[in-house]
C-alpha cells in the first residue's frame, strides 16, 4: 500500500477529502480501500446539485468482489463529478489518491475537524 498524503482528510468510512477554494472539497476513496475492493468496473457518482449531510450515502462502487457503498465526508451540495470515471472506473485502482470521485461545496467547513490526519488513518486501518 502507497504511503497516505498528509494533505488530506480521512473518513472513517475510507474517503479522502482534499479542501479546494471557496469551502470545496474534492473527495475520493483511499488506497486501503480500492485495495480491499480490488479492480473497480463501475462507479455510481451522486448528481451535481444534490445535496448531502455528513456521513449519508452518496454513491456506490462496484468491484468484481461485491459492491460499497460511499459516504460523503461532510455536508453540502456536490458541485462536479469526475466524468472520466464512468467509462474508467478503473482509474481509482491506478491511482486511488490522484482520481477524485466528486467535488462538494461544504455547508460548515468546522466538519473538517470531524475527519482523521494521515497518522491517525493509518492507525485505524492497521487495527
Amino acid at each position: 500500500m502507497s504511503e497516505l498524503p498528509d494533505n488530506l482528510k480521512y473518513a472513517k468510512t475510507h474517503e479522502w477529502v482534499q479542501m479546494e477554494d471557496d469551502d470545496i472539497v474534492r473527495v475520493g476513496i483511499t488506497d486501503f480501500a480500492q485495495e480491499e475492493l480490488g479492480d473497480l468496473v463501475f462507479i455510481e457518482l451522486p448528481e451535481v446539485g444534490s445535496l448531502f449531510t455528513a456521513q449519508q450515502q452518496c454513491a456506490v462502487v462496484e468491484s468484481v468482489k461485491t459492491a460499497s457503498d460511499l459516504f460523503s465526508p461532510v455536508s453540502g451540495e456536490v458541485v462536479a463529478v469526475n466524468e472520466d470515471l464512468l467509462d474508467q472506473p478503473e482509474l481509482v485502482n491506478d491511482d486511488a489518491y490522484g482520481t477524485w470521485l466528486f467535488c462538494i461545496k461544504m455547508d460548515n467547513s468546522s466538519e473538517l475537524d470531524e475527519l482523521m490526519d494521515a497518522d491517525d488513518y493509518q492507525l485505524m486501518i492497521e487495527q
